[in-house]
Parts: structure tokens; C-alpha cells; sequence
């Protein structure tokens, strides 16, 4: 018997805005720090807004759930790995502003492909990365890149980022398993992006989002996290940078 999760059908926000808005709760999917990104929650609502046909749910029809959410963003970039933007924070700015200023946009940028962390199902993975393949070629994008976040960091907080996308396991494939994932589908580690997501609050707001305490001034790890928090109780300030790397895939066959 096969293990892959059947197949499920895509829809983009503006094709099914009823199963868009049914989606799948934030807190299903992320752990409570990484919803309060300073840089992207400033722009993240407004992705189904301006951006609408780059967004999509995985229709499970036979259960009638939606069982995961590709959310995407157009680019322009000229295909060398030193012109990427600089973060995941500086992805986002630059996706709507060439949106907003009418350049003219040839590269598809995964932001998130998300599903419920207790109900993972085999093969989703693959099939969201396959969703986005698909938003591009409708788009008429050639290139897909991903600033991505990997599953397995979480194990090796004090890892340098450069460090750990070079771990592969013993049969050579790459340790992290959603790195992985991209590099079986054709795409190659490019850029380690050692700050790339900002997210500050106070000592409370940290200490709620962790459920731990943060007694004095100095570097935690945290559950959950990529990389060591920075507590300035002077301050009253919590200080994180999530690290992402680049992978790039493969270009795309022209559209039809």
C-alpha cells in the first residue's frame, strides 16, 4: 500500500474565497513567537488582498478540509544568488513594492507552505511545492525560489545557519528533512540567511510566547526556536532573529 497522501485540488484565494477563509488556524501551524514578526505582519494581511491569485488552499474533497495552505509572492530578480533579497523580512517588502510600482515580475517566492503540525500528512509536502510550481506557470513566471525554514533546526539552536545546511546524512541526501524535500524536487542550497525574520518584544511578551522565564539579562534557547533569544531585562526587550537559507529550483518550462 502506498503511504502518499491522495491527491488534492488547488484553489487560489479568488477561485474558492469560501475555502480561503475557512483555512487552517495560525496556531495549528506555528509556534506562538513566529506569528509576530516585526517586518511581516505588517504586510502579511494584505497578501489575500493584493495578491490574491498567489495564495491557494489543498482541497481535500472527500473529507471536505482544507489541508494545507501555499501562500506565494511575485519577484523580480535576475537569477544570481548575491541579487536575492537579504532576508525573508526584506522578501516581503520588495514582493509588493515591484507589485505596487507595475515592474515587471519573472520569479515566484515561496513564503509559506503550511499544514497542521499534529496532522502531517506523507507526500503534502511535495504536493504544496508542486502547488506553487503551478501558480507560477499560471502566472508565467520562470524562476521559484524559497527563503526557507528548516524543520530541524530547532535541534541545533547554536548551529551557525551556514553550518547546518551543509549536514547531509550517510546516504548523502541533506539532514534537514524540508530542505530535503526541495533538493529531491531539483532545487539547490543557495544563500544562508543568518538574520533573516525579525521578531522583538517585551521580556512578558517572550516569556508568554515560550512559556519560560527569562530571570536575567543573556542569549536563551528557546522551544521551538532556530537560534538563541537575546533578553535585555534593562530594556525590557527580547531580541530573535530566525535564520532561512535560499534554495533555488530549477527554472521553469515556458507557459504554453
Amino acid at each position: 500500500m502506498s503511504d502518499q497522501a491522495p491527491p488534492l485540488t488547488l484553489f487560489t484565494a479568488v477561485e474558492r474565497p469560501d475555502l480561503w477563509e475557512r483555512g487552517i488556524p495560525s496556531d495549528r501551524i506555528w509556534p506562538e513567537y513566529n506569528l509576530h514578526g516585526d517586518v511581516v505582519n505588517q504586510w502579511w494581511g494584505m497578501l489575500d488582498e493584493e495578491m490574491a491569485d498567489y495564495q491557494f488552499v489543498l482541497y481535500d474533497e472527500e473529507a471536505d478540509m482544507v489541508a494545507a495552505e501555499g501562500h506565494t509572492a511575485p519577484l523580480r530578480w535576475d537569477g544570481e544568488d548575491a541579487h536575492l533579497p537579504e532576508s525573508f523580512d526584506a522578501t516581503i517588502v520588495q514582493a509588493f513594492s515591484q507589485l505596487r510600482a507595475g515592474e515587471p515580475l519573472d520569479t515566484l517566492c515561496a513564503l509559506a507552505a503550511e499544514s497542521p503540525r499534529d496532522a502531517r500528512r506523507r507526500g503534502l509536502a511535495a504536493q504544496l511545492l508542486g502547488g506553487m510550481r503551478e501558480i507560477a506557470a499560471r502566472q508565467g513566471l520562470r524562476r521559484f525560489v524559497a527563503p526557507v525554514r528548516p524543520t530541524w533546526k530547532e535541534r541545533y539552536p547554536l548551529t551557525p545557519i551556514e553550518q547546518y545546511v551543509t549536514w547531509r546524512r550517510a546516504d548523502g541526501e541533506l539532514l534537514d528533512p524540508w530542505l530535503r524535500v526541495h533538493e529531491r524536487l531539483g532545487a539547490r542550497v543557495a544563500t544562508p540567511l543568518p538574520r533573516s525574520l525579525h521578531i522583538t518584544g517585551t521580556v512578558s511578551d517572550w516569556e508568554s510566547w515560550t512559556e519560560m522565564a527569562f530571570p536575567q539579562s543573556g542569549d536563551y534557547v528557546f522551544p521551538e526556536g532556530l537560534a538563541p533569544l537575546r533578553i535585555d531585562r534593562d530594556l525590557d526587550l527580547g531580541d530573535y532573529w530566525e535564520p532561512n537559507v535560499w534554495m533555488v529550483h530549477p527554472e521553469l518550462p515556458p507557459a504554453a
